[in-house]
């Protein structure tokens, strides 16, 4: 079911939101709408699971640890552009940029509810492989990325002021009467120093928070 009538949504979120630590944006970034308009047709998604990975050389964990690269190079402008790379040769996944610019913090996107767009999100899905359920549509990075049909030619693309892709906190949730509670973990396959990180936030309950599978130590 289309459950976009339990969010009231204001206007697109601004620069400010997004000047942020990237453990503090992603706890803010938890219960907003993602909103992808492209040539297809429009998707919205509420975010259910996150991961943060800290400026550069701070983090072991982070594609930025080491200095800016090609690949990595959206990662290094202004908090709430947009960093998307390739998984495994497969999937396309989205961060989403924290801080100011050249401080290279990110958010990786990792788990969604599909509040609009649903048939839209599940064409996608289907087209990249076979998806059954509702709440699997957007459940881990890579299935995200191609509910929103985001690909390599959204990178680097900002969220403000975008027609294409915008975020939004709900003003209000009308089919829950308590706030979500927020847990933690650590991240999903990241090894080595900083496998001990607790920064994988998502809201409990949720059945669209992906399995985790914590590294090898």
């Amino acid at each position: 079911m289309d459950g976009s009538s339990e969010f009231k949504l204001g206007r697109p979120l601004g620069r400010g939101f997004f000047d942020l630590t990237p453990v503090d944006l992603a706890h803010q970034l938890l219960g907003c709408v993602l909103a992808t308009d492209l040539e297809d047709g429009q998707v919205k998604l509420r975010i259910t699971e996150v991961e943060a990975y800290g400026d550069v050389g701070q983090d072991p964990g982070s594609h930025a640890f080491r200095g800016m690269t090609e690949r990595n190079s959206s990662m290094f402008l202004p908090g709430g552009h947009v960093y998307v790379y390739r998984s495994y040769g497969i999937h396309w996944c989205m961060n989403i940029v924290a801080g100011r610019k050249n401080q290279s913090g990110g958010v990786l996107l990792r788990g969604g509810e599909v509040i609009n767009g649903v048939d839209l999100a599940m064409r996608r899905r289907n087209s990249d492989g076979v998806c059954r359920m509702d709440r699997d549509l957007a459940r881990g990075p890579g299935r995200l990325g191609s509910a929103l049909g985001i690909t390599k030619d959204l990178n680097g693309a900002d969220l403000v002021g975008n027609p294409k892709l915008r975020l939004y906190k709900p003003i209000s949730i009308t089919s829950k009467d308590n706030e979500p509670v927020v847990e933690s973990s650590t991240r999903t396959g990241v090894s080595g120093e900083g496998r001990h990180a607790l920064w994988r936030f998502y809201l409990a309950g949720e059945p669209t928070v992906s399995p985790h599978k914590p590294a090898a130590s």
